[in-house]
């Protein structure tokens, strides 16, 4: 694996452990795909560093439970400012 995917995996990693965040909000932050960090944090980091794998795969599936649940509050947030 080239060293710079290696280093891009390993910030994009320590960045979702730290914040919590999800992946489209890693991709904006180091400016890739949402398909790139996902392969990242999926497929790549469990190669490089299987204890900080299994960190991102909690937090992301934390993030996959509650996405029903930030999408009906962007959606009320938006009807509400509407009026």
């Amino acid at each position: 694996m080239e060293a710079y995917i290696e280093e891009r995996v390993l910030e994009t990693a320590a960045y979702i452990i730290d914040t919590g965040a999800t992946v489209r909000t890693a991709a904006k932050q180091f400016g890739v795909s949402k398909s790139t960090v996902h392969k990242d944090m999926t497929e790549r980091l469990r190669h490089i560093d299987k204890g900080m794998a299994k960190d991102v795969a909690s937090v992301l599936e934390t993030n996959k439970e509650e996405r029903h649940i930030r999408g009906g509050y962007a959606t009320y947030l938006k009807y509400k400012g509407a009026k």
